[in-house]
């Protein structure tokens, strides 16, 4: 082959900008993406939306319509489909309700963009005037929003009583709210209202019964049933140790095995062991205990068959095999710290409780510790289920509650539900747009169009003319009716706040900002890139 001369030194031209298009179809492959995981939860957003049947690899089967959960377990392969199932679990994390709706709102934002960018504006423009709107909103949400005190237990429960009403357990949450609004406000330390841990209720599954008999325990629950045959199932005014220790023969630190070659010998190891176990229930005694916590041991029984004898000829309570995970939670509620050698096993660090007693509930037995002296800001629920999928999703669902309720502690302020928020930012934002000009005026009208998203999608999924409603809506706002939104029970637009449908504004606010942010994550991408790993 020939090469000209002059062509030899040439570079050839527009090298460096041959792919122009590339950043587009990555932006574009992107957007698909995203707003396919959002179509496919979309179904099932509101009091009227669809659950998903989640099959697991092992044959597990989950029903929910939590959005958190059904991102969480969606086999999710291209990278900025990802984002929203990352999106989802922010959501979780931060107000615990509206996970749906948060992927709703981001796929409906992405196709605005997808619109702005085909007409020619560039994505960082795009990206800044979203950030002005999603700030533009969280002012509407927060000028609409009403105040609210913690004493004020009926806002509350109305709270919780919407998040529950879109799940399962909805015919029963007139029962489930109060409770997970009690939990709440116990657990609650006066001055630290922004620090509410969770963790300090926990939810006890329990098989058998309905959910109905649900209840809420201001005390300690364990799973586990009292281990001795004779022992006491009752104990009144109980004296608590919690122990770390075995109360089982010694075994030697590494694994060997002690060969004995006459009976003498091994009488002499018969007693050693019994004398050993003896002296450690008589030191029980006489610090008089009379409920033994022993937490699980991983080397050799936490408390051998002997051990259980002795103790239950001495009428002590034992609940053996506590999970190490738990043994915080159990101490924060007695309010007293773990015994981890037998020195140390004395009258004073024991807990003083009314009452311990082994109750039977569907078909399991647990123990429960009621009357706990200087008990600590903890509470447990127990939530009872027909079935393994409904007590699941009865755990879900009073979870979101608890979250709603804990919002409403961190900030005390409510709005309006049913879609009423969404339609009042889409007005003003509009309304504002026209005050604007050159290209934020195009992505604020955008970004108010896109969030019409949230009631068209609760008249679509409650079997309405999703058009008609979302027209009628926006009039009557535009009338100055602030609070009407979609009664999907009617079938009709009324004032939301009269029916109690209310929510909390930080639920509103989290997820316009989080949307918002992720939807300028995927917009300022214009590669992928593999690693070599």
């Amino acid at each position: 082959m020939v090469v000209k001369p002059a062509a030899r030194g040439m570079k050839p031209q527009g090298q460096a900008y041959k792919d122009k298009s590339k950043p587009a179809d990555i932006r574009q492959s992107n957007i698909n993406a995203a707003k396919a995981v959002s179509d496919a939860i979309r179904t099932s957003l509101g009091p009227r939306g669809m659950d998903k049947m989640i099959q697991a690899g092992n044959g597990e089967v989950t029903i929910t319509n939590d959005g958190a959960t059904i991102l969480k377990q969606m086999n999710v392969i291209h990278p900025a489909a990802k984002m929203l199932v990352e999106l989802s679990r922010a959501q979780d994390v931060e107000a615990g309700d509206g996970t749906t709706s948060v992927v709703v709102v981001a796929g409906a934002l992405l196709e605005a963009v997808e619109k702005l960018l085909q007409m020619g504006i560039h994505p960082t423009a795009i990206s800044d005037a979203f950030q002005k709107c999603s700030a533009k909103a969280v002012d509407i949400l927060t000028e609409m929003s009403r105040p609210i005190e913690l004493s004020d237990r009926e806002s509350l429960i109305k709270s919780a009583s919407t998040s529950l009403n879109s799940k399962v357990v909805s015919q029963h949450s007139s029962q489930l709210a109060p409770i997970a609004v009690e939990a709440v406000l116990k657990v609650t330390e006066p001055g630290h209202e922004s620090g509410v841990d969770l963790k300090n209720v926990k939810i006890i599954r329990s098989l058998g019964g309905t959910i109905d008999d649900t209840e809420l325990i201001d005390g300690l629950v364990f799973t586990q049933r009292s281990c001795g045959v004779n022992g006491p199932k009752r104990v009144e005014k109980a004296k608590i140790g919690l122990i770390q220790f075995c109360i089982s023969a010694p075994k030697t630190d590494m694994d060997h095995s002690v060969i004995v070659s006459d009976y003498a010998a091994m009488d002499r190891v018969l007693k050693e062991e019994r004398a050993y176990i003896l002296n450690i229930v008589k030191q029980i005694k006489k610090a008089g205990c009379n409920v033994l916590l022993v937490q699980k041991s991983i080397l050799r029984d936490a408390v051998s068959d002997l051990a259980l004898h002795f103790l239950d000829k001495i009428k002590v309570m034992v609940v053996k095999d506590i999970e190490r995970e738990d043994i915080e939670f159990v101490c924060k509620t007695l309010n007293c710290r773990p015994i981890a050698s037998l020195d140390h096993f004395l009258p004073e660090h024991l807990v003083n409780a009314d009452l311990v007693e082994e109750v039977s509930s569907g078909t399991s037995k647990f123990v429960k510790v009621t009357g706990i002296q200087n008990m600590g800001k903890t509470v447990s629920i127990v939530v009872r289920g027909s079935n393994k999928l409904v007590l699941e999703e009865a755990d879900r669902s009073l979870h979101d509650a608890l979250c709603v309720v804990r919002c409403l502690v961190k900030k005390r302020a409510q709005i309006a539900g049913g879609g009423a928020p969404e339609i009042e930012m889409a007005l003003q934002l509009a309304a504002h747009a026209q005050t604007l000009e050159g290209v934020d005026a195009y992505c604020f009208r955008a970004f108010a169009n896109a969030l019409e998203v949230i009631p068209s999608t609760l008249a679509e999924n409650a079997g309405l003319n999703p058009i008609a409603t979302v027209t009628e809506l926006r009039n009557r706002h535009a009338q100055g009716e602030k609070n009407a939104g979609i009664n999907v029970r009617k079938g009709a637009i009324t004032d939301i706040l009269a029916e109690n449908v209310v929510q909390p504004l930080l639920v509103s606010t989290s997820s316009i900002t989080l949307a918002s942010e992720t939807v300028r994550s995927i917009l300022k991408i214009d590669d992928i890139i593999n690693t070599m790993q």
